[in-house]
């Protein structure tokens, strides 16, 4: 067992878990303040299904054997075999490390679906949706791209970290599911702007610091592939902010904190699969390039109609694509159009794949138990329709925990004596 290897995975895992949460507070602090708990808790209940149902059945039908290039077996059902002197092959550290670090995955792909259907869908249709969903949409694309047997695997699809299987995946995912769903009431004639900004900045951060975890981790040992990785997931962020921030600038007239978080999420979606194979100049391009595309992409459900509340498509899935298609001309090894043909037939497959699956999944919840809150929960709010809570208690504004006036309501009163 290699044990500094082993250990670079265990923090990488620990560093990729941590953005589920930054994901619920990026996400948290974009809704309208009636919703800021259920959005929190849509990233937790992933946390939960994906977690137990990835030890179940998960990992074996992703790792375990090859079935036509499409999907594993069931001969790892709840880890069996599997010991903790049990190695991973020629790279030396526990297949419980790789266990985990690979869960971790999948615990964030159906979050990252949860902003586009924010505000309007009943927590328990979302509950069984991600269960439903990783079972049949993400396990399999997980091992396409990164099993050995998988066909995109075998036909070498640059994915290094997860820009098919993660982002493109959750990205065409969230647009099918907001075409079963609907659109918000009140959709493009109500104002439904972030209701804390502070927060979504501190999401966007707890998820670039996680995202190191996520991309330099997957090179599963302590090397060169994983410093690179890390060197480039920061540059290319760091320029799609830019990006973003040039756009939003020439375009309506302002640096908006929003778009600095999101250009933030844009560059990272977009370094995730290609950080690997390109050198630092490379990931500068990429980061521009997405800043600026997705900056423009989030418009298209204004022109186009779809209601994807916080622009999972427009960064998860434009950025997504922009990453897998263009490490095919950028890579520092055999890049050119036969790498980028199959970069474009990996990106192809998976939104047709995930798109009709999804599109069915989340029309077989609807027909049955219903995936639409109704019309009253939704213009309550779903936070006390769901989870009888509100993210911030008005009632104690102005007094003490005592019950006493507070010494500004005091000395304002004694004023009003005084005049």
């Amino acid at each position: 067992m290699n044990g500094a290897d082993t250990a670079f995975v265990l923090i990488s895992a620990a560093l990729v878990m941590l953005m589920t949460p930054g994901l619920a507070f990026f996400y948290g602090g974009m809704v309208r303040v009636k919703s800021a708990l259920n959005m929190l808790m849509m990233s937790f209940i992933a946390l939960g299904i994906s977690s137990v149902l990835y030890v179940l059945y998960g990992y074996s039908l992703a790792f375990s054997g090859d079935n036509a290039g499409l999907i594993g077996n069931l001969d790892l059902v709840g880890l069996k075999g599997i010991g903790a002197e049990t190695l991973t092959g020629d790279d030396g550290i526990p297949v419980f490390a790789f266990v985990l670090f690979q869960m971790l995955f999948a615990v964030i792909t159906p979050a990252l679906i949860s902003g586009a259907l924010a505000d309007r869908v009943k927590f328990s249709a979302w509950a069984v949706f991600v269960a439903l969903w990783i079972s049949l949409v993400y396990f399999p694309v997980a091992h396409w791209v990164w099993a050995e047997g998988g066909w995109l695997y075998e036909l070498e699809v640059i994915d290094f970290a997860g820009g098919t299987a993660v982002h493109i995946n959750a990205g065409v995912a969230a647009l099918a599911a907001v075409l079963v769903v609907g659109k918000r009431i009140g959709f493009k004639k109500d104002p439904m702007r972030p209701h804390n900004l502070p927060l979504v900045v501190l999401g966007a951060a707890l998820l670039w610091f996680g995202w190191f975890g996520f991309n330099a981790g997957s090179a599963l040992a302590a090397d060169g592939t994983a410093a690179n990785m890390a060197l480039n997931t920061q540059v290319g962020t760091a320029a799609a902010v830019l990006g973003w921030l040039v756009y939003e600038r020439i375009r309506h007239g302002a640096f908006t904190t929003l778009g600095a978080a999101s250009g933030a999420i844009a560059g990272l979606v977009a370094i995730t699969p290609s950080g690997a194979h390109i050198n630092a100049l490379g990931a500068i391009v990429i980061g521009l390039v997405s800043g600026l595309v997705c900056s423009w992409a989030v418009s298209l459900k204004f022109k186009l109609g779809y209601d994807d509340s916080l622009d999972v498509v427009g960064v998860h899935l434009v950025g997504g694509l922009i990453g897998t298609l263009l490490v095919g001309f950028l890579a520092t090894e055999g890049a050119g159009l036969t790498q980028f043909g199959k970069q474009a037939l990996g990106a192809g497959s998976v939104m047709a794949f995930t798109f009709v699956t999804t599109w069915l999944l989340a029309k077989l919840i609807d027909l049955t138990m219903g995936f639409r809150a109704a019309e009253d929960d939704e213009l309550a709010g779903v936070d006390q329709a769901y989870h009888a809570e509100t993210a911030y208690d008005y009632s104690q504004a102005g007094r003490s925990s005592g019950g006493q006036h507070t010494e500004a309501a005091t000395t304002g009163e004694q004023k009003k004596v005084d005049a």
